[in-house]
C-alpha cells in the first residue's frame, strides 16, 4: 500500500470518528436493523463525492461564494434543532421504541432523506472533506491514492457502525436504553446546532 493511500485513510477515519448527527443516526438505525445497507452506502458515497470534489480542487467554493457557508451553517442548525427536539421529545415519551422487534418501521425514503440532510446540510462535512482533506491532499504526489484512502475510510467506518450496532441490540431490548440513547442524540444535535450558530 502506498504512503498516500494510508495517509488518506488515517486522516479520513480520524475526521469521521467524532460523534456527530450523521453517526448518531446511523447508530440508531443500526440498532433497529432497518435499511442499514442503503443508509451506510448513502453516507459513504456522499463522503466520497465530497472528498473527490475537495481533492479535485473545489475547496475554493467558500471563497468564490461568500454567502454559501452562512446559508449552509444556519440551514444545518435549523435542521439539527428540529431533530434534536424531536429526539428529546421521544425520550420524554418513553423512548423511540419499546421493543426492537415491535418497532414501527420507517420508510427507506424517510431514512435516506434524513441522512442526506444530516450530510449535505452540515457545514462541518464540507470543512472536513472538501476544504481540509482537499488542502492536505496537495501535499502528496499521488493525490488519487490519498483520495481513495480517505474514501475507503468512510466505507469502512459507516458499514462497521451500521452493522456493528446490531451487536448492542440485547441492551436496547429495554425501553430505558432507548430513552437514554434518544436523550444523548437530542443533546448532541442541539450542541452541534449551538456550535454552528455561535461559530
Amino acid at each position: 500500500m502506498s504512503t498516500s493511500l494510508i495517509a488518506g485513510f488515517v486522516l479520513g477515519f480520524s475526521l469521521i470518528l467524532a460523534i456527530g448527527a450523521q453517526n448518531a443516526f446511523v447508530l440508531r438505525q443500526g440498532l433497529r436493523r432497518e435499511h442499514v445497507f442503503p443508509l451506510c452506502l448513502t453516507c459513504a458515497v456522499s463522503d466520497a463525492i465530497l472528498i473527490a470534489a475537495g481533492v479535485a480542487g473545489f475547496g475554493t467554493l467558500a471563497h468564490a461564494l461568500p454567502w454559501f457557508e452562512t446559508v449552509m451553517r444556519y440551514g444545518g442548525a435549523i435542521f439539527l434543532i428540529w431533530y434534536g427536539l424531536r429526539s428529546l421529545n421521544s425520550a420524554w415519551r418513553g423512548g423511540a421504541v419499546m421493543e426492537i422487534g415491535e418497532a414501527k418501521r420507517v420508510s427507506l425514503k424517510s431514512v435516506l432523506l434524513t441522512v442526506l440532510a444530516f450530510t449535505w446540510l452540515n457545514p462541518h462535512v464540507y470543512l472536513d472533506t472538501v476544504v481540509l482533506i482537499g488542502s492536505i491532499s496537495a501535499q502528496y504526489d499521488d493525490r488519487l491514492a490519498f483520495a481513495l484512502g480517505a474514501m475507503m475510510s468512510s466505507f469502512v467506518f459507516f458499514f462497521s457502525l451500521g452493522y456493528g450496532a446490531g451487536m448492542l441490540s440485547p441492551i436496547f431490548a429495554r425501553p430505558r436504553a432507548w430513552q437514554v440513547l434518544d436523550c444523548i442524540i437530542g443533546v448532541v444535535m442541539l450542541a452541534i446546532a449551538a456550535k454552528l450558530v455561535l461559530m
